[in-house]
Parts: C-alpha cells; sequence; structure tokens
C-alpha cells in the first residue's frame, strides 16, 4: 500500500507521515527530494533556490518530475515493508506516476486542509529555511503550489482532515484516520 500525503505547506502533513513512521512504516518526503536536488546542482539551501530547482526539475522532467526521481526510493521501501507513505505530492501528473510504477499496489490519499491564517503563524513559527517570512512570501509560495496542481491532489482524497483546531483534536484526528488505514493492509 503506498500513503500519498497532500496539502499546503503548513497544513499539518508532516503530523500525519510521523504517526506512520511511530508505527514503523516508512516515507518518501518529495520536498527532502527537491532539496537534495537543490544541492547536488551547488546551490545554497535558501527559499529562492529550492523554489527555482522545483519549478526547473519540472521545466526539464515534466510535472510528475519529482515523482519520477522518487519512484526508486519507494520502490526499495516497498520491498521492506507494506506500506510506503509519500509526503508532498503536488499534481494529479505525481499521482499517476506512481499508479504506473506501481500498479499493483493500493493508492490513498490523505489530505489536510488548515486555513490560510493559520498555516502562516505555524510557517513562521516553525522557521525552516525555506518558510515564508511575510503574509506576502506565504501567498506567492501557495500560488506556487496552485500551479502545480495541488488542488486537483486533494479534490482526489480518499481521506480530509481539517486542522483547524487545538493540537488535541488534530492529533486525536490523525491518530484515529492512520488506524483506519493500518486496518486495510
Amino acid at each position: 500500500m503506498i500513503v500519498i500525503v497532500s496539502g499546503m505547506p503548513g497544513s499539518g502533513k508532516s503530523r500525519i507521515v510521523e504517526e506512520f513512521e511511530r508505527r514503523g512504516f516508512p516515507s518518501v518526503s518529495l520536498g527532502d527530494i527537491v532539496r537534495e536536488e537543490t544541492v547536488k546542482r551547488g546551490l545554497e539551501l535558501s527559499k529562492e533556490n529550492v523554489a527555482k530547482v522545483s519549478i526547473r526539475l519540472r521545466q526539464e522532467m515534466g510535472q510528475n518530475a519529482v515523482a519520477k526521481l522518487a519512484v526508486e526510493k519507494v520502490r526499495e521501501l516497498l520491498a521492506k515493508a507494506r506500506l510506503v507513505v509519500i509526503d508532498g505530492v503536488r499534481s494529479l501528473d505525481e499521482i499517476g506516476t506512481f499508479k504506473g510504477a506501481f500498479p499493483d499496489e493500493q493508492l490513498v490519499i490523505v489530505a489536510v486542509h488548515t486555513p490560510p491564517k493559520i498555516r502562516f503563524q505555524r510557517l513562521k513559527a516553525r522557521g525552516r529555511h525555506d518558510d515564508p517570512h511575510t503574509w506576502e512570501d506565504f501567498e506567492e509560495r501557495d500560488w506556487k503550489e496552485l500551479r502545480f496542481g495541488i488542488g486537483g491532489v486533494i479534490a482526489m482524497a480518499d481521506h480530509m482532515l481539517v486542522n483547524n483546531g487545538s493540537r488535541e483534536n488534530y492529533e486525536r484526528a490523525v491518530q484515529k484516520l492512520v488506524g483506519e488505514i493500518l486496518s486495510e493492509l
């Protein structure tokens, strides 16, 4: 089984991935693949460089570029585990790549929605090198994600979590959902 986790930046995707990992299932982060590619190209890990590389990859290899780069990692992990989580899928082309590469695996899409103002506050607090510092940076990043096609992935989700309440409520929702998905194994 492959579980694809999608959502806008700061929505709470990582918490879902962490819950699967806590239960012993490996993950592949498409964002990490872009960051690795940024380093391979000799660029500093700044938000500008990571954004440029994510766009350049798609220009060079198509809208499913990052998924193509992830397929072998996912294949290696599936050889050892019954379930692999893929974090950060941003387009239906990427979904198609995973369906084509793994036709015998059940694909489950999980999406998280969190209102923009809450996501902005979380990203500012997280403080990762590519997180936005201003509302304008935040909106620019959101539009980049939307142009990649993330809205289509969210619309096709098998499961949707809304993360607009307390951390405890979201934690309970994540644990319940992960338990439901694992019961299908």
